[in-house]
């Protein structure tokens, strides 16, 4: 797979779907301004898994550095929207790890084990939840983003944990924000079954993908953002593309895609899962 070196300061426009090798932070400042219309994204959680890759987001000493390093890359996400563009966020939340500098394998879930992890925060607890979600929402409200909504992620087939002393964790966050007052929202695309509204709980399994790192999209939880978040030949944005499900979806979708991904073994994944799918080879390009 051939890689094209991105130079340029910026790009004077889109012509076609892409799939940028980078950090965030360096690659979308090379996009133009108001050029996508939606952005679908799960950023790295903190704290959760370390992808052994340098400049990696989630592994910041303290959530303030971790929240403030996601509101520097999404004020860049809102200059690269149209004004009545819309972002979706899935992020989860997590625990405080009491100070203990590593996290032991589950036999349950063993790619949970960490050789490294983040000293307790000021003001929390050992074994504090913290809040996560809602201390990035509520920065990127004051960031100037709007809050549209909060959506629950129920996952029917949730991860099992070895815990005893609450309640197993079942559900994720998907917030939709606006970079605007009015923006684009398509609620006839996602309507239920019954043709009511869209509501707020969304019953999804997990889908797991064999050769993709151990946290991924289900198509069937980001099809009602793009379908909901854009028309037909629009482009859509993951900073945080990881295996590609967003590239999957906007090619089944007649959606145009830019996947931003640090890591090289992932971007080389998201290429042969969007083959896989008779999707042809997406351009690739590598910041530098």
């Amino acid at each position: 797979m051939e890689r094209i070196m991105l130079t340029q300061e910026r790009l004077p426009a889109l012509v076609d779907s892409l799939i940028i090798q980078g950090d965030a932070k360096i690659a979308l400042p090379k996009l133009p301004d108001k050029s996508i219309q939606c952005c679908v994204t799960s950023p790295p959680y903190w704290s959760l898994r370390d992808y052994d890759i340098p400049g990696q987001i989630g592994l910041e000493p303290s959530v303030d550095q971790f929240i403030n390093r996601l509101v520097e890359i999404f004020s860049e996400v809102k200059r690269v929207l149209r004004d009545d563009g819309v972002l979706w966020v899935n992020i989860g939340d997590a625990y405080t790890s009491g100070d203990r500098g590593y996290r032991a394998p589950d036999k349950k879930n063993p790619v949970r084990a960490m050789t490294f992890r983040p000293n307790t925060p000021e003001g929390l607890k050992p074994k504090d939840l913290i809040g996560l979600p809602w201390k990035l929402a509520f920065a990127l409200q004051r960031d100037g983003w709007y809050l549209r909504s909060d959506i629950i992620w129920h996952k029917p087939n949730c991860m099992p944990e070895s815990v005893k002393d609450r309640p197993t964790h079942s559900h994720e966050y998907l917030f939709l924000l606006s970079k605007s007052e009015r923006y684009y929202y398509d609620y006839e695309s996602i309507r239920e079954e019954n043709g009511r509204n869209k509501r707020t709980v969304w019953s999804i399994p997990t889908q797991a993908f064999k050769g993709a790192h151990f946290a991924t999209f289900p198509t069937s939880l980001i099809e009602p953002c793009i379908l909901a978040g854009s028309k037909p030949g629009d482009y859509v944005l993951d900073p945080f593309f990881g295996s590609g499900t967003v590239g999957v979806v906007c090619n089944k979708l007649n959606r145009q895609y830019v996947g931003i991904e640090l890591n090289p073994d992932y971007v080389d994944i998201a290429v042969q899962r969007i083959q896989n799918f008779n999707y042809g080879t997406p351009i690739v390009a590598k910041v530098v």
